[in-house]
C-alpha cells in the first residue's frame, strides 16, 4: 500500500504515477475521500463512546429520582454507539478497498507507457553470427535434453520433461546461482510453494494479474509464481533489526503460472511454461538504501549472465509494465538467435515500502518503528536460461558448447552432443 502521509501531502505525485502507469488517477481521489470518511467515522464513534462513558458514571452517582432518566439516556447512547461502530467498520472496509486498489508510486525517471516503452540502459556482449541457427527445442530434442511430447501426454500443453544432461543442466544452473548468492551474503531458503491468500495479496499478485495464479480452492491456498511471495511472507507481522545492514534471502523453488491470456504466444518449446525452477533474491532494507540495493541486485544478475557467456541487454521497464508492487524494475534480456531479438530472462524490482505496509513488516529505527523497503531479483529462471544457453552456444555440427562456469556441474563436460535415436 502507498504511504498515506505521501498521499495527503502530495496527491498530485500519486495521480501522476497512476497516469504514467496507464491507470485511473481518479483512484487517488477516491482514496482521499475514503480516508476522510474513515477518520470522520472513527472520530464520531470515539466521541459517542466518551459521552456514553460519562453518562454511565453519572448513573452510579445519581439519586433514585435521577436514575431512570439517566438510564434511558445511557440506553440511547448505547444504540448510537452501536450504529456508529457499524458505520466505522463500513468506512474502514471501504478505505481498505480503496487503499489496496492503488499501485505503488513510481520512482522519478521511470519511463511512462506500456510494454514497448522501456529504455535500454546497457548492452553486454556481441551476438554471434550463426548461420541457419536451430531453435532450442530442435537442439534440446536432438541432444536428448527436452521431451515436450511426453510432457503434454502427462500434464497437458506447456509442460515438459528435462532428461539426462537437460536435468543436469538445470541443476547446474541452480547450483551456480546459489553459489553466487551465498557468496554475496544471501541466506539460502527452500520455501513452501503454497501460500495463504493474505500473503499472495500482500505481495500484490491478486490484483490485475490474479488470473495468472493457480488456486487450490479446497484448501484456500495459492501456488506461487515466484519465491518472492513466500520470502516476503516469511517476515510478515515482524519488527526487524537492520542495524547490521540488509537482510538478504535467496529462495530456490518450483514456480507455477497459468499463463492466462498468452494463448498463441511462444507455444513452441519451453519459453513460456506452467512450471519451472527459479532462484530468487529478496532483500529487506532501510527505505533510504533501497535504490542502491536495487543496483546491487541488478549487478548480481548481470554477473550471472556474464558467467554464462550470453549476450544480453538491460532495460528500465516502463511504468505500465511494472506490476502493482514495483516502483521501478530492471529486466535483463538475453539474445535469442532464432528470434533475432532479446527476451527477458531475469528481472529485479524495487517495491519500496509497498509490500511491507501490506504485510505489516517493520523496522526499529532511531525515530521509532516504521515500514521498511523490500526488493526482489531473479538470479536464474530456469527454462528461458536454458533456451538462451542452447541457442547462443550451438555449433554447426548440432552440438552445444557448455559455458565454462557450468562445466563442473556437468562432470567436466565441454560439449553436449547429439544422442543416437
Amino acid at each position: 500500500m502507498i504511504d498515506l502521509k505521501l498521499l495527503r501531502e502530495n496527491p498530485d505525485l500519486a495521480r501522476a504515477s497512476q497516469r504514467a502507469r496507464g491507470e485511473d488517477p481518479g483512484l487517488v481521489d477516491a482514496l482521499l475521500e475514503a480516508d476522510a470518511a474513515r477518520r470522520s467515522a472513527v472520530s464520531a464513534a470515539d466521541n459517542l463512546r466518551a459521552e456514553q462513558k460519562a453518562v454511565s458514571k453519572q448513573v452510579g452517582k445519581a439519586s433514585p429520582d435521577e436514575r431512570p432518566a439517566l438510564l434511558e439516556q445511557a440506553k440511547a447512547f448505547a444504540e448510537k454507539v452501536k450504529a456508529a461502530e457499524v458505520a466505522q467498520a463500513e468506512a474502514e472496509k471501504a478505505f481498505t478497498a480503496a487503499h489496496m486498489a492503488i499501485s505503488n508510486v513510481i520512482i522519478e525517471g521511470v519511463p511512462a507507457g506500456g510494454e514497448d516503452d522501456f529504455a535500454v540502459l546497457d548492452t553486454v556482449g556481441e551476438p554471434r553470427a550463426i548461420e541457419n541457427p536451430k531453435d532450442h527445442l530442435e537442439l534440446g530434442e536432438t541432444l536428448g535434453l527436452i521431451d515436450m511430447e511426453r510432457g503434454a501426454k502427462v500434464s497437458g500443453s506447456r509442460f515438459y520433461f528435462l532428461t539426462g544432461a537437460g536435468a543436469l543442466l538445470q541443476l547446474g544452473l541452480m547450483q551456480l546461482a546459489v553459489r553466487l548468492a551465498t557468496e554475496n551474503g544471501f541466506t539460502l531458503v527452500i520455501p513452501p510453494v503454497l501460500v495463504r491468500p493474505e500473503v499472495m495479496a500482500g505481495t500484490g499478485f491478486l490484483g490485475a494479474h490474479a488470473d495468472e495464479v493457480y488456486r487450490i480452492e479446497a484448501d484456500d491456498l495459492y501456488l506461487v509464481g515466484t519465491s518472492e511471495v513466500p520470502l516476503a511472507g516469511y517476515r510478515a507481522d515482524e519488527i526487524l533489526d537492520l542495524s547490521d545492514g540488509p537482510l538478504r534471502y535467496a529462495g530456490w523453488s518450483s514456480c507455477f503460472r497459468r499463463e492466462a491470456g498468452s494463448y498463441g504466444k511462444d507455444t513452441r518449446g519451453i519459453i513460456r511454461v506452467h512450471q519451472f525452477e527459479k532462484v530468487e533474491m529478496f532483500s529487506y532494507v532501510l527505505p533510504e538504501e533501497a535504490e542502491a540495493e536495487h543496483l546491487r541486485l541488478l549487478g548480481w544478475e548481470k554477473e550471472f549472465l556474464t558467467a554464462l557467456e550470453i549476450p544480453f541487454r538491460v532495460i528500465d521497464v516502463a511504468a505500465g509494465d511494472l506490476g502493482s508492487s514495483a516502483a521501478r524494475k530492471y529486466d535483463c534480456e538475453a539474445w535469442i538467435p532464432t528470434q533475432g531479438k532479446y527476451r527477458e530472462v531475469t528481472s529485479t524490482s524495487n517495491c519500496t515500502e509497498f509490500q511491507a505496509r501490506r504485510l505489516q513488516i517493520r523496522m526499529r529505527g532511531a525515530d521509532g518503528v516504521k515500514p521498511l523497503a523490500t526488493l526482489n531479483g531473479t538470479l536464474c529462471a530456469m527454462t528461458r536460461m536454458i533456451v538462451a544457453i542452447l541457442e547462443n552456444h550451438q555449433n554447426a555440427d548440432g552440438s552445444v558448447t557448455v559455458p565454462a562456469a557450468l562445466r563442473p556441474y556437468l562432470g567436466g563436460r565441454e560439449k553436449l552432443e547429439p544422442v543416437a535415436g
